[in-house]
């Protein structure tokens, strides 16, 4: 059955084009993580961040283990996802931005193209930041990471890693467009599997010389295994609003008269929240990592995964950020509006602005519960592992974005499936599997 479901993702032309580009460009990424920017001590930056841990250590996860090596994609996506973040609450107080919203197509690639420019502006800062930063560095043996300190090489670096990051950034673009899957959360999802590998080997390394026993490798499988089944538990979940269609009769035919339901997901942000937190609290703290000043190098320890300050604030840009998406993304008066033009209605409540405020509260309520399920997962599981030493890359938050973006690309393969009469991707069913509750 299993084996069926696979060789139908090559059955489809359109489909297998789409999985063979995704993989390309996947591959291209990830080669592209291993190419070293110029004027740096491969040797000497390796002693580096083999004594580092903490918010470097966080940065290094979400590029792919690129930050370690300072490779043309050491800024990874982040300043794209930022500049995405800016110009969305930019809109807010911009009538203009808040316009091309309603201008379809041509005004989502003006937005793009404003989003593009932004993260431009954002690498050549961080680019900026990290080329000073790395001048005054050393490895623990006293050797400078970088081998000819100056402008000549804070120009390189700024160029080569925003220009990393511009193609990082088409990359994900090609893939959203032209492959299968949301291209941004696919590249953060590869970067994050490319360190899986070596965590696991680094585990079992430390089981082996008795720095870790087996009873701590034990509750960090169950942990594991429990974070993922709620993920996939709360992922699915849905609050279904009853809608009736009533009776109506164009010419000689009658329609509605039928019953119906709108589903509302419990987290209808899905793994954008973890992602746009991570990024806002990410882009000062690295630039401040690498500058050698007292107040700067306080701030950055203050914001460092395991320190208290960091978790107030990485639940509270997830709650906000899970409200402000939902919002983005669906606007209860536009379903309303569309219920009524259409005969629907809820039972008990008023077509048009009733119906959009009660979709509004119950979207509210279930909204809360989504956002502190998110930050539970993403910090429970962290503060737990913190206590046993185990790296970033077994915490919430990456499991998070490794099961969230696995649910959107299989139901996005599922959706090409049916469309072309085959199985589901995870088999006979009649339909998708992938379906909420």
């Amino acid at each position: 059955m299993i084996e069926s479901s696979y060789q139908n993702l090559f059955k489809l032309p359109e489909l297998k084009r789409k999985i063979l580009i995704t993989l390309a460009l996947l591959f291209v990424y990830r080669v592209g993580v291993y190419v070293p920017t110029p004027g740096i001590d491969g040797a000497a930056l390796e002693s580096f961040f083999a004594q580092v841990s903490g918010l470097l250590s966080m940065v290094n996860m979400f590029t792919g283990g690129a930050m370690e090596r300072l490779s043309i994609f050491a800024l990874g996506i982040m300043p794209y996802i930022s500049s995405s973040i800016i110009l969305e609450l930019m809109s807010v107080v911009i009538p203009h931005l808040e316009q091309l919203k309603k201008e379809g197509d041509a005004g989502r690639k003006k937005k793009i193209q404003y989003t593009r420019y932004g993260t431009v502006v954002l690498s050549v800062i961080q680019g900026f930041g990290i080329s000073v930063g790395l001048e005054s560095m050393s490895s623990p043996a006293g050797v400078p990471i970088v081998i000819d300190p100056g402008w000549s090489f804070r120009i390189i670096t700024i160029i080569t890693l925003t220009a990393g990051t511009a193609f990082i950034m088409w990359l994900g673009e090609q893939i959203t467009e032209r492959g299968i899957g949301n291209g941004i959360s696919l590249i953060i999802f590869a970067g994050i599997v490319a360190r899986i590998p070596q965590g696991t080997i680094n585990t079992i390394r430390l089981m082996t010389t008795g720095e870790m026993g087996i009873f701590t490798i034990i509750i960090l499988a169950v942990l594991m295994i429990v974070v993922i089944a709620c993920i996939i538990y709360m992922e699915q979940a849905q609050r279904r609003i009853p809608v009736h269609y009533a009776k109506r009769v164009v010419g000689r035919k009658m329609y509605g008269g039928q019953t119906s339901h709108l589903p509302l997901k419990i987290n209808t942000a899905g793994v954008i929240p973890p992602i746009f937190a991570s990024s806002i609290i990410m882009f000062p703290t690295t630039v401040a990592q690498f500058i050698n000043m007292p107040i700067m190098q306080n701030i950055a320890a203050m914001f460092s995964p395991g320190e208290i300050w960091y978790y107030i604030l990485y639940i509270g840009f997830i709650i906000f950020f899970c409200f402000f998406y939902t919002a983005v993304q669906f606007n209860p008066d536009d379903v309303a509006e569309n219920m009524k033009k259409n005969g629907g209605y809820i039972p008990g409540i008023r077509p048009g602005k009733r119906t959009s405020e009660y979709i509004d509260k119950v979207l509210t309520r279930i909204t809360l519960g989504g956002a502190l399920y998110v930050s539970a997962v993403c910090v429970l599981p962290t503060i737990l592992m913190d206590q046993f030493n185990v790296p970033f890359y077994f915490g919430g938050t990456s499991l998070l974005i490794l099961v969230g973006v696995a649910i959107d690309t299989i139901s996005q393969i599922e959706s090409h499936l049916i469309t072309g009469n085959y199985d589901g991707f995870l088999g006979r069913s009649g339909g998708s599997r992938i379906k909420g509750r």
